[in-house]
């Protein structure tokens, strides 16, 4: 789950990390008293959505005056915000976050992943002086640049990595203690929110020699948001795409694409291989679904709901492997979810597992018309031909 900005720097006001004067606004009237109630001159108006590349697409103006301010955010709220990360829809902005403008002498990178390379499972501190750009970007083009600290649960964080950190970055001495305070905070709130990221990017030095958190990122383990309903608080559904939402509610794991052949499968690993040998037999997916292991009809048909409300599907492909979830039960799933929303959509269904025949015998039986496969690859070169004409 994705937070806002405004909400992620709340929480590391809450511990003690430094962020810049703020206040949320939803009208530009509020925005104006906002920029009064700071009171330092300056203040930046920033888009509040969940995604990063805000500046380049409009979305941060700078303001002398608090009748400035409102006229930014006036430009700013309601526009439909497009950056590299919402794709060419974009998001429509719905509020803004006022903030004190900061003297900027250094711009960093910090930031706390869970590290999935070589095996691993545990967090990683990341940071760099390379502040205020992508991280993948200087992943990718300066790699050098780019310091890592495991921070292994087991072990706990300890001063000396925080201060391998601050010395990597080359930070004068007195900053050294001030940075490895912060990180040892970040890590907290890593570990105790059940976090999946966390990125102040950037952290910059201010002239006057103060750490700040300019702006921040922070991802949570949506698995474990039943610990905290503080985090599960913060969700904005609005930024959340539409089918998404829905299929979080009916108990499926749904995540949209841009392809246009809708999958349907049992387990994520199977989901995987659906879509990479769709991929294999030139066409490209346009979900990842996954119904699980004991879907009920009801369920089916609410996925198959799902999948018809994409405009861009073209044709379905349903693969099923029959364990706990058996296949005459999800061909009678099938049957009656296709006949309930007047299907019309062509569509291939793969079944393999325990009652199969009687599964497809069902499917056979029927006077639904769809393809029945029997191999992976067949089924996925049969639902590209579909999607293709």
């Amino acid at each position: 789950m994705k937070i806002h900005e405004f909400q992620a720097k709340k929480i590391l006001k809450d511990y003690g990390i430094p962020v810049p004067l703020g206040r949320i606004a939803k009208t530009p009237q509020e925005a104006g008293e906002a920029a009064s109630e700071i009171g330092t001159g300056r203040v930046v108006v920033k888009a509040q959505i969940h995604a990063g590349g805000r500046g380049k697409g409009g979305g941060i103006k700078l303001a002398s005056s608090p009748k400035e301010a409102e006229e930014a955010s006036k430009a700013i709220i309601g526009m439909v915000l497009v950056t590299h990360q919402t794709g060419p829809e974009g998001r429509k902005v719905e509020k803004v976050l006022v903030e004190e403008a900061t003297e900027i002498k250094k711009e960093l990178y910090l930031g706390i992943a869970i590290d999935r390379s070589q095996n691993k499972e545990h967090p990683v501190i990341m940071a760099s002086e390379a502040g205020g750009m992508e991280i993948e970007e200087v992943s990718s083009k300066n790699p050098e640049k780019i310091i890592k600290v495991d921070a292994d649960p087991l072990v706990s964080f300890s001063g000396f990595q925080g201060r391998k950190v601050a010395y990597g970055l080359g930070l004068e001495k007195p900053m050294i203690a001030e940075l490895t305070g912060i990180i040892g905070k970040l890590y907290q709130i890593f570990m105790e929110k059940d976090a999946s990221l966390i990125e102040i990017n950037p952290l910059v030095i201010t002239e006057d020699n103060r750490l700040l958190a300019l702006d921040c990122k922070m991802n949570f383990d949506d698995d474990a948001l039943f610990r905290h309903p503080d985090i599960n608080e913060l969700r904005d559904i609005g930024e959340e795409d539409p089918l998404e939402v829905e299929a979080k509610n009916a108990g499926v794991n749904y995540i949209k694409l841009d392809g246009n052949v809708g999958c349907m499968v049992n387990g994520a690993g199977l989901a995987m291989t659906t879509m990479d040998l769709i991929k294999m037999a030139g066409g490209e997916p346009a979900n990842f679904l996954d119904v699980g292991g004991g879907a009920s009809a009801k369920q089916i048909e609410k996925a198959f709901r799902i999948l018809t409300s994409d405009d861009k599907v073209k044709a379905i492909l349903v693969n099923i492997f029959g364990g706990i979830l058996r296949c005459d039960r999800v061909a009678n799933g099938i049957i009656e979810a296709a006949s309930n929303i007047d299907l019309t959509l062509p569509m291939v269904v793969r079944l393999q597992g325990t009652n199969v025949e009687e599964g497809r015998e069902i499917l056979k039986k029927s006077s639904l018309k769809f393809e029945v496969a029997e191999g992976l690859y067949q089924a996925a070169q049969k639902v590209v031909s579909f999607a293709k004409s």
